[in-house]
């Protein structure tokens, strides 16, 4: 057996800068468009069991960008917190609202057409919710997306992937009120 291991590193403050390998082209596709979109420095490291499928390296990819960004937010001090847009990549047209609130909660409304899966090895596009669905959780965040319209799977992947990156980085800004915010102090 070869040996599994996933490494993960974000900056918040960065510039966009990715390296990305997960040994799944198309899904290393994917955490890209959140470094480059964000504005977030990113490296992933993975070696998966990709003998069996690709399932287990993205949802443990996912989980380990998410635990990058809890720690890398910290308690949150000065952040926005909130933020939300619509975001089209051709003819698909994806909504994203999510709140850094530290509670973790996904609601996915993405129906993906029937397609073939991405790629070599490849990626079922069905993965593509469970990935975000991963990252949210182990982000402690919480997090909506909603198809508005689309027909071709990569192009509403990507448009997710890359809202939720847009998303984010207007959610981690500081914003000049200070503090937590929240009225408990906390979040």
């Amino acid at each position: 057996l070869a040996d599994v291991f996933v490494a993960a590193g974000i900056d918040l403050a960065g510039t966009g800068s990715t390296a990305i390998s997960t040994r799944i082209p198309f899904h290393d596709h994917m955490p890209a468009q959140l470094g480059r979109h964000g504005g977030f420095d990113l490296r992933v490291q993975a070696v998966g069991d990709l003998q069996i499928d690709t399932h287990h390296t993205v949802e443990d990819v996912a989980i380990a960008i998410g635990e990058a960004f809890a720690e890398a937010l910290g308690d949150k001090a000065g952040v926005r917190r909130f933020a939300s847009g619509r975001y089209p990549l051709d003819e698909a047209l994806v909504d994203v609202a999510l709140d850094l609130s530290g509670r973790p909660w996904v609601e996915w409304h993405v129906p993906m057409p029937e397609s073939l899966p991405l790629g070599d090895p490849a990626f079922d596009p069905q993965l593509a919710e469970h990935a975000v669905a991963s990252f949210a959780t182990a982000a402690n965040i919480t997090l909506h997306v909603e198809l508005v319209r689309g027909r071709n799977v990569h192009h509403i992947v990507e448009a997710t992937f890359k809202g939720l990156a847009r998303a984010l980085r207007d959610a981690v800004r500081i914003d000049d009120a200070g503090g937590v915010p929240s009225t408990k102090g906390v979040l």
